[in-house]
């Protein structure tokens, strides 16, 4: 497999965010918030800050190296994202027979009669992450890409049943619309 001589990959920063990098963490200060991340695991990678950009860039990279490029670029546009616009998640509450009840309590999303049990089902909230739930949707919201998809799929693992045939068995709470919030 032949080596490129540089892979690179350009990220451009808007006017509302600031992007601080040492060594190789990086911090993105914007409007909604701040968000830091360590890529010190990627040794061979340089991450630079360039006039109104960020570079990140591998050199005689094997695919391994080039994966990491693209991989590291996405991270950090996703934080750019993140602090400018923000991210949600749309869950749907779907039920034949027991009415599901579900609740936010501090950190952890309570959900009552699922399928009769009388034992709630608990799932955890990750990091600076809102939750709401709004009839039969749940609205995931967060600045971190990675808090509030975890925390979707926290919700959505709580409700799965074992066993079952899914086509025919829908009852749970499911992941319906993902989308970068425009307001």
């Amino acid at each position: 497999m032949a080596k490129a001589v540089v892979v690179e990959e350009r990220i451009p920063i808007p006017d509302n965010v600031e992007v601080q990098i040492k060594e190789k963490k990086v911090v993105v200060r914007g409007p909604k918030g701040v968000l830091e991340r360590d890529f010190s695991y990627a040794r061979s990678i340089q991450i630079l800050k360039q006039d109104k950009e960020v570079i990140v860039r591998a050199y005689f990279a094997k695919s391994r190296e080039k994966a990491l490029v693209g991989t590291i670029a996405a991270h950090i546009s996703n934080m750019i994202t993140g602090v400018t616009k923000g991210f949600r998640y749309w869950l749907k509450i779907i039920f034949t027979h027991f009415p599901v009840s579900v609740r936010v309590e501090g950190d952890k999303v309570i959900i009552e009669n699922f399928l009769g049990e009388k034992a709630p089902r608990i799932a955890k909230i990750h990091g600076n992450v809102k939750v709401e739930v709004r009839d039969t949707d749940i609205v995931v919201e967060g600045i971190d890409i990675e808090a509030v998809a975890q925390t979707a799929a926290n919700i959505e693992l709580a409700t799965k049943v074992k066993g079952f045939d899914r086509r025919v068995f829908a009852d749970g709470i499911y992941i319906y619309k993902k989308e970068v919030i425009e307001s």
